[in-house]
């Protein structure tokens, strides 16, 4: 299980890292030291990563609690993207928003 120390402690390297947290959540380290949250799942019987944020903005806590959400609409069927894309759409101020 990853710790606030850790993350923190976390720097770039030539190529791309994982430091894994539990149940999918990982934190994907770049050679530029970006730290970027990830969920690998499956859905529809493909492996699928789904981003859940960027540290600092979202911290440990934060990207568990989307985890365990986008575990959920999973579980139900729903991939948690798709939903993300509906929002975005209905909130617009388009055709195809107001449509919706």
């Amino acid at each position: 299980m990853l710790t606030d120390t850790a993350i923190k402690a976390a720097k770039g390297r030539d190529k791309p890292y994982k430091l894994s947290d539990e149940r999918g959540l990982f934190l994907l380290v770049t050679p530029q030291s970006q730290k970027w949250w990830r969920l690998k799942h499956r859905f529809e019987g493909k492996e699928k990563s789904l981003s859940l944020g960027v540290y600092p903005e979202v911290g440990l806590k934060l990207a568990r609690e989307r985890r365990d959400e986008a575990r959920q609409l999973l579980l139900r069927g729903t991939y948690p993207s798709s939903r993300r894309q509906a929002e975005k759409i209905s909130q617009a101020d388009t055709f195809e928003g107001l449509g919706r």
